[in-house]
């Protein structure tokens, strides 16, 4: 009998979603959260599955997309963490004028 490797296609790359970054399938979920959620906040798979409406599958094939491609999300995380700290440091978005400036 011979042998046949199995995937399991849960996680779709679609330039009109999120940019293109990959995303659960079927929604607009990014791996980068559920791995944020896991590693950062330290949260378990079933939390993930509660917290953002998924299966167990789906938060697990996110959490070994992630580390088949571990190099390039890890740079698109950071990316977006400096993109959201300079907006906060230019206070892009704040309707407010600085107390102390």
């Amino acid at each position: 009998m011979e042998s046949t490797i199995q995937s399991i296609n849960l996680i779709s790359v679609d330039p009109t979603i999120r940019k293109g970054r990959p995303c659960i399938a079927g929604t607009s979920i990014e791996v980068s959260v559920v791995v944020v959620a896991k590693i950062v906040h330290g949260l378990e798979p079933d939390e993930i599955a509660a917290d953002y409406d998924l299966s167990l599958a789906q938060v697990y094939a996110a959490l070994a997309y992630y580390y088949e491609n571990k190099q390039a999300i890890d740079a698109s995380i950071h990316e977006r963490r400096q993109l959201a700290q300079r907006m906060k440091d230019q206070r892009v978005g704040s309707r407010h004028t600085p107390l102390f400036g």
